[in-house]
């Protein structure tokens, strides 16, 4: 090949031909060399490495030792990688301030700002590095958008942290707010929490929505599965790396791009391991985007159908004893697939990134002796998985609860209406919130948030409120963390600052939730539902101008995915 001339030696190398290839391309070769490649790297097939790396947080704040491993790994199997960062918002960190509304609309900029510089060097394939709630996803969305060969690796797991013989994930810090609030803990123990909780580098612990998110995608296909959920603090985890790096390039070299593993029955595989692990709500959202981006059907309808009939295996936290790291010890994901393709739950002719089929890959799991993390079918924890769909005259269009963490399954009590997550919070500090009471939280769905953050702040303070943690429901048009547990309904759509029934909701009412038939109601005439939402006047927006206002004007119903296009 001369040093003009274009690759036709079949290595992969097919987009970048025309950014790197041909005398007209000497000025971008010029500035490429530049920064310090040559020109036989040039002449390779070129893999986009997109990393979610930043400083702010330990979820992310290890992502540059991942995408070097990765890096190397492409060199070895003969590609030239190209490295790009993107942002990321860390949920734990920005959890209960403004920053929150940021988050959701991350993903949406995570999965634009992706696309936009893969398809502006067009990349030969593509290497997504995530680490925190919105990453997985984002960078998911961009590879069923560009469907060029690609795959999603996790950053992993954070070690779990250890006080007084107790294991520790973030979730406890929040908790110990509420019981710091409610006089149960002292500043000492608050302290001690939280110097505790966080040891370094990785996502929070438990099955919150990282590992949730991260999990799934070994199930759909496009992580792969046994090298992504690698914990972050583990040296394995940069040989998994590098690993990683090699399986693009196979990737490249054979065409195999996303819309051959993100099909319909591996959206429905990734959705029975949320379920069958007692994963985050925010699953449902998210699926519903990559659904969406992939041109594949999926409705909230959907999750219901497939929990119902898929049993919890994992005891995981939040409702369960143990974190990821231990999820990944037991056995894993193969080992999971293992106990749900034996219960006839997945469908393992489904393919992963790795090239196997996933009948494959849980041929190959190693169950650890002694395990009690990850169940077989017939000792499962609850024969039904954690996501149930409810709706009713507050939520016509649907609302989730996850059920792994409680045991209640129907609940009436009065109405107590905030307007804010901020209030609600503050309600729950001042000790105004009573046994028996139903927390109506509105206007922070996606339009009215904006940005349909998550209400770990609430939710955990009630939590560690024992005589509150059995006894009081919330609903909300936001959202949940991955961290929250009990008897709380979310995304309930359509959101208050579209006129939705949640808007109609008087201090006072009665909210009765329904599990087993699926139902969530207030309770009164349908008369007078639509007498009030007659009465509704829209409020004002609260940003008028930036992202905050373009999302506000794109964005799609939660039960729709939140999506912007």
């Amino acid at each position: 090949m001369s040093g003009n001339g274009k690759t036709s030696n079949g290595s992969g190398k097919l987009y970048s031909i025309a950014v790197t290839e041909g005398p007209s391309r000497a000025p971008a070769r010029a500035m490429l060399r530049a920064v310090g490649f040559t020109l036989e790297d040039l002449h390779k097939p070129i893999i986009g490495i997109a990393n979610t790396w930043t400083e702010i947080g330990p979820c992310n704040f290890h992502l540059r030792q991942i995408a070097e491993a990765v890096k190397q790994g492409v060199r070895e199997a003969g590609g030239t990688p190209m490295e790009f960062n993107t942002v990321t918002i860390s949920d734990g960190i920005t959890m209960g301030t403004e920053g929150m509304k940021a988050s959701l609309i991350s993903r949406e900029v995570i999965a634009d700002s992706v696309e936009l510089v893969t398809r502006g060097n067009q990349f030969d394939g593509l290497v997504a590095i995530a680490g925190c709630d919105k990453n997985m996803p984002g960078t998911v969305m961009a590879l069923a958008r560009l469907d060029i060969p690609g795959l999603m690796l996790y950053g992993g797991s954070i070690a779990p942290g250890h006080l007084n013989g107790k294991d520790l994930t973030v979730q406890d810090v929040f908790e110990a707010v509420g019981a710091h609030a409610a006089g149960k803990l002292d500043d000492a123990g608050l302290e001690a929490v939280e110097a505790n909780a966080c040891p370094g580098a990785g996502a929070c612990g438990g099955q919150f929505t990282a590992n949730t998110m991260a999990m799934a995608c070994e199930f759909l296909g496009i992580s792969p599965i046994g090298l992504s959920g690698v914990p972050a603090f583990l040296e394995e985890k940069l040989t998994a790396s590098r690993e990683a790096g090699r399986l693009v390039m196979e990737l490249v070299r054979k065409g195999q791009k996303p819309s051959q593993f993100i099909t319909p029955k591996a959206i429905e595989n990734a959705i029975a391991s949320v379920a069958a692990s007692g994963g985050s709500t925010n699953a449902v959202l998210h699926f519903l985007a990559i659904a969406h981006e992939a041109g594949i059907p999926l409705t909230v309808g959907d999750f219901d159908r497939i929990s119902s009939k898929t049993p919890l295996l994992c005891d995981l936290k939040p409702g369960g004893k143990y974190v990821a790291a231990d999820y990944q010890a037991a056995g894993g994901s193969r080992l999971l697939a293992k106990r749900l393709i034996e219960a006839g739950l997945l469908d393992g002719s489904c393919l992963n990134v790795t090239g196997k089929t996933l009948a494959e890959e849980a041929g190959a799991a190693k169950e650890t002796a002694g395990q009690d993390v990850i169940h077989a079918a017939a000792n499962a924890l609850k024969p039904t998985g954690g996501l149930v769909i409810l709706k009713g005259n507050i939520a016509p269009d649907g609302c989730v609860i996850k059920v792994a963490g409680h045991k209640r399954l129907e609940h009436r009590g009065p109405a107590r209406v905030f307007d804010s997550e901020h209030a609600a919070f503050l309600a729950v500090e001042a000790g105004k919130i009573k046994p028996g009471d139903v927390m109506v939280i509105r206007y922070e769905g996606p339009k009215g948030g904006p940005g349909m953050q998550e209400m770990l702040g609430v939710t955990a303070a009630v939590a560690g409120i024992s005589e509150l943690t059995d006894t009081v429901a919330l609903l909300t048009d936001g959202r949940f963390s991955g961290a929250t547990r009990g008897l709380m309904a979310g995304h309930v759509a359509p959101e208050a600052a579209m006129g939705g029934p949640i808007a109609a909701v008087h201090e006072g009412d009665t909210i009765h939730f329904d599990i087993p038939n699926r139902k969530l109601d207030v309770e009164i005439s349908a008369e007078e539902l639509a007498s009030r939402l007659k009465a509704w006047k829209k409020p004002e927006p609260k940003f008028k101008r930036g992202v905050f206002k373009k999302y506000v004007d794109t964005v799609s119903s939660a039960s729709q995915g939140a999506v912007t296009n």
